[in-house]
């Protein structure tokens, strides 16, 4: 019997994991992925984490689990499937058929890529259409590409693709970004990036690889062609919750509802990270839930 069992190795899991280890709990974190790291693993570099300015995602990613690893803390590879509340105990079941008991559980599951829900784009998924930058920016060396999304992971997209592609078109639905303002400017200096504002696509062009994006203008209703080898998707996220029964309250984005305090509407069960509801998904705010997380379970065991 746990003392709690962490689903989930990104930065919000991990840091639990240190604190949970920090505060003597018998703890377990369970990953999905033979690396941990979350999202950050696949990006190019983390300029908002406070102290590290610049590292890179693969980079911040390893020194959280090598913190973890360091203080001895346990991990096992699984997916989870279903949380079984039994009052002062929870049962943890996993794909495998493994049932691990905890007398608390902590969701730290984080959160996929949205995708953008137009024609072409599932068709050409990995054939030109692609939600990682940093996975496949290299691919587009010398070629025209497009980035969709208006906050700081669009942004820094393009930025990243400006080394690579001969052109990155920025298409935003809005007329400003979302984004840090460092990050506009930033992405404004480079002469081979474009802002298209107040624009959507509606459509992604090819048979066999992407050839371009069919736009259309919200604010006069023009529509046009881009002509790219590359769309990259940068429309947000959605929880990891897909496939797992027995989960807290959900919000209409299927994000679990829980406080700054990480407490949900389950006893025993807490929260942590982009899976959960929040104003910011940052990674500096995914490690101050998991210190936060392990905080409550401290005064839900009254340890």
């Amino acid at each position: 019997m746990y003392d709690t069992v962490i689903a989930g190795s990104g930065p919000a899991g991990l840091t639990a994991a240190i604190y949970a280890k920090r505060a003597g709990l018998d703890s377990l974190l369970i990953e999905n992925t033979p690396v941990g790291g979350g999202q950050i693993a696949t990006t190019d570099r983390v300029d908002n984490y406070p102290g590290l300015i610049g590292i890179n995602g693969m980079d911040l990613g390893m020194k959280f689990r090598e913190h973890a690893e360091k203080l001895g803390c346990e991990f096992k590879n699984g997916q989870v499937t279903d949380i079984v509340d039994n009052g002062a105990s929870k049962t943890v079941k996993l794909q495998s058929g493994e049932e691990i008991e905890t007398k608390t559980v902590i969701l730290a599951l984080g959160a996929d890529h949205r995708q953008l829900g137009v024609p072409g784009e599932n068709e050409l998924r990995g054939k030109g259409v692609s939600y990682c930058a940093t996975c496949d920016g290299a691919f587009f060396r010398g070629k025209d590409v497009a980035v969709v999304g208006g906050g700081d992971v669009a942004l820094d997209d393009a930025i990243f693709l400006s080394r690579f592609a001969g052109h990155v078109y920025l298409i935003h639905r809005r007329d400003e970004f979302r984004g840090a303002k460092s990050l506009v400017d930033e992405a404004a200096a480079k002469e081979n990036i474009t802002f298209i504002y107040d624009t959507i696509v509606t459509k992604v062009d090819g048979e066999n690889a992407v050839t371009g994006v069919e736009t259309e203008n919200k604010k006069t209703g023009e529509k046009s062609t881009i002509p790219v080898n590359g769309v990259f998707m940068a429309v947000g996220t959605q929880p990891n919750i897909a496939g797992i029964t027995g989960l807290p309250e959900t919000d209409e984005k299927g994000c679990i509802k829980a406080g700054e305090d990480c407490v949900t509407s389950i006893s025993g069960i807490f929260a942590a990270g982009d899976v959960r509801t929040k104003q910011l998904r940052q990674v500096i705010t995914a490690a101050a839930d998991g210190a936060n997380a392990v905080t409550s379970v401290q005064h839900y065991l009254k340890i």
